[in-house]
């Protein structure tokens, strides 16, 4: 389990049980209401757990598609493979998945990593190799 998923799980659980504790204070009505309160915000957590990687997954398959036609355009000439961090499996989860890495054909052993925000918004952000930033065919920004 990630730090993050722990930090939340608690805020959670502070929460949920300061509403049951408010609750056992309370008389009647206003009893179920705060049981009911505290069922709603355990439901909303487990639907916000579980339908987090599959919102992950969709921004994450949006911004390749958004990556594809800037690649194409600025590398026409170029074939290239890209691949994301696979965010769900052990050992990755401390990588930002939403950088989306590329692997040119001519330059196999150079990855690039791509940064999309929107259509207008993409920019070459890091690149891994062992070269010289001068021996790079395919840097972008190489004077900032």
């Amino acid at each position: 389990m990630h730090p993050t998923e722990i930090i939340e799980l608690m805020i959670v659980g502070f929460i949920i049980v300061a509403i049951v504790i408010i609750s056992l204070f309370l008389k009647g009505e206003w009893r179920k209401v705060g049981w009911s309160l505290a069922l709603a915000v355990l439901v909303a957590y487990g639907l916000f757990y579980v339908v987090r990687p599959y919102w992950f997954d969709a921004q994450i398959d949006k911004k390749v598609e958004l990556l594809k036609p800037y690649l194409e355009q600025h590398y026409p000439d170029e074939s290239w493979e890209i691949s994301i961090v696979p965010h769900r499996e052990e050992g990755f989860k401390s990588q930002n998945p939403y950088y989306i890495q590329v692997v040119f054909e001519s330059e196999p052993d150079v990855t690039y990593a791509y940064w999309v925000e929107n259509e207008n918004n993409i920019s070459q952000s890091i690149y891994s190799t062992y070269k010289k930033i001068d021996e790079l065919e395919h840097v972008e920004n190489k004077n900032e």
